[in-house]
């Protein structure tokens, strides 16, 4: 077992037959993300690679700019869950304390704390990336999925999000009960540099407007899911420049937006 999984009794039943044993089942933990003394947000996530959660969602939705405003980060264990104690920069705290509310909603739950619909909707500013990827690299990644995703293969119960090159092979992989969670937890991971420089992500999930607007955010141009796009994700990646897959499937995946990163093979 890891800190990411946890071994329970289960009673099974199969065709007529009951059988007792264990099974290794994801952890889903509260874990509080705390600015210089002050709680921003709780959310549900696997308390693995907490510490790329916490660059790439500081980044990813527009509480430090760069990877050097997050000064420090430190996990503390509390009786009901984590906390991510983060000092950032002066400036950055600044800008945080002068939000009335600090996250736009997320699908499902409605857009709490915003005033206007401009700030449900904000312009992304535009993603460059002048390479290309064939139709059969996006394929090789989406094949070997399953063989890189641990924590998928032990409990059947996450989300994961990765990154490949142009050749289509995998470099980076993060997971989480979160499929938000999952994507932050690669885009700090990315900050690292140890990875290719042009490439693509691909999210086990639905590509909702969020989706797209963190992975602009941070300046990546291609964006490939397994699951549908929204329409809000479809104008987003149209409007900022990014290109957007959906339906990425064995033999399958339809282009949204901006196709021309996206090339036969030859």
């Amino acid at each position: 077992m890891t800190d990411a999984t946890r071994s329970v009794p289960r009673t099974s039943w199969r065709e007529g037959v009951t059988r007792s044993d264990s099974d290794t089942i994801v952890v889903e933990a509260p874990v509080a993300l705390v600015y210089n003394g002050i709680s921003h947000v709780v959310m549900m996530a696997t308390p693995a690679d907490l510490e790329d959660l916490a660059l790439g969602f500081s980044l990813s939705e527009g509480i430090i700019e760069a990877p050097g405003q997050l000064l420090d980060c430190e996990m503390q264990p509390r009786d009901k869950g984590l906390e991510l104690q983060m000092t950032i920069t002066n400036q950055r705290f600044a800008a945080l304390k002068q939000r009335r509310r600090n996250l736009t909603g997320r699908t499902g739950c409605g857009l709490c704390g915003l005033e206007s619909l401009e700030q449900a909707m904000p312009v992304l500013d535009p993603v460059h990336g002048d390479y290309s990827m064939k139709h059969s690299a996006i394929q090789k990644a989406a094949a070997a999925l399953g063989g890189v995703q641990s924590l998928k293969q032990d409990t059947g119960g996450v989300h994961g999000a990765i990154w490949c090159n142009t050749r289509g092979d995998i470099e980076l992989v993060r997971e989480d009960v979160g499929r938000h969670n999952a994507l932050d937890k690669l885009l700090g991971a990315m900050q690292q540099g140890d990875h290719s420089a042009e490439g693509c992500l691909l999210v086990t999930s639905r590509a909702s407007y969020e989706m797209v607007a963190k992975v602009a955010s941070c300046g990546f141009p291609i964006l490939a899911a397994v699951s549908a796009p929204t329409s809000l994700a479809v104008q987003q990646a149209e409007d900022c420049g990014l290109t957007l897959l959906g339906f990425v499937q064995p033999g399958r995946q339809v282009i949204y937006t901006h196709p021309q990163r996206i090339i036969e093979d030859i």
